[in-house]
């Protein structure tokens, strides 16, 4: 299995898919636990969410299991919210904080690193490939992350987390234009509920390649899964009449975003003019 699947487009957008993906290598398999096999902390069907909404689209997706090693973590294994419960680069717990691993199975640090090297690093690598081909086609590139979760997590989160959570780390990842887009038409879809750098303000990912100075613009969307699944508990199962209302809102996103592109290559432009 390849680490990173890549389907390449001729539009500014990247879409990046770190945690849909379920391969699990057969070694770490018989490492994790019963509760850990269930892969339960899954981005469930993100991928088939967001497939064909927008021709053009360059579509990055690691295909591995973030249970592997987790693509959108700090590769150092800095937190990405000090202070706060959260999981891992190598998660050893779910997301209620319940071991994954069988007992003395857990990865050392000299596993960890393989595990980077084998699955984190290539899927990075062909991300920001592809970022720096679309920035100079097109003289910008927008990253939109992919990302969906259960919408009652205690461990990482009180209380019931909203439809649509998007992260710009507090709008320092990508121009103001493109945060008001997309946060201004969830604010308006009726029947959702959503929120602007609340819990989730945009993971490793996002943070890593959002430079607006440099043309390279980044927003995560965290989408509650109750949007797009008859449960979110198993069997998981995609629910189509709910996914097909939540598609029409995520296409209309991603065609602003493409409407936006040509602004935004004309201020970045500006700005090499004026340096």
């Amino acid at each position: 299995m390849q680490p990173v699947e890549v389907i390449r487009g001729d539009g500014p957008v990247v879409l990046g898919l770190p945690h849909s993906g379920t391969f699990v290598p057969d070694e770490v398999w018989q490492q994790l636990n019963p509760l850990g096999q269930k892969l339960t902390d899954t981005d469930w069907h993100v991928d088939r969410l967001y497939s064909g909404l927008l021709p053009g689209a360059t579509i990055v997706s690691a295909n591995f299991h973030r249970y592997v090693i987790d693509a959108n973590r700090d590769p150092e294994g800095i937190s990405l919210y000090p202070g706060q419960n959260t999981t891992t680069l190598c998660p050893t717990t779910d997301f209620d904080g319940t071991p994954i691993y069988r007992e003395d199975a857990a990865p050392d640090k000299a596993e960890i690193e393989a595990r980077r090297i084998a699955w984190h690093a290539p899927y990075h690598a062909a991300l920001e490939a592809e970022l720096n081909r679309v920035r100079a086609k097109h003289g910008i590139a927008i990253l939109y992350d992919c990302h969906s979760i259960r919408s009652v997590v205690p461990f990482l989160f009180e209380g019931t987390l909203p439809d649509f959570n998007v992260g710009t780390n507090n709008g320092a990842t990508c121009a103001p234009e493109i945060e008001a887009a997309v946060y201004g038409h969830v604010q308006d879809t009726k029947g959702y509920s959503s929120v602007l750098n609340g819990r989730f303000k945009g993971g490793w990912t996002t943070r890593n390649y959002g430079r607006p100075s440099e043309g390279f613009h980044a927003i995560q969307m965290e989408l509650a899964q109750r949007t797009h699944l008859v449960s979110e508990d198993q069997p998981f199962d995609y629910d189509e009449r709910k996914a097909q209302r939540l598609r029409g809102h995520l296409q209309t996103i991603l065609r602003a975003l493409v409407s936006l592109a040509p602004a935004l290559e004309e201020k970045q432009e500006d700005r090499g003019n004026a340096s």
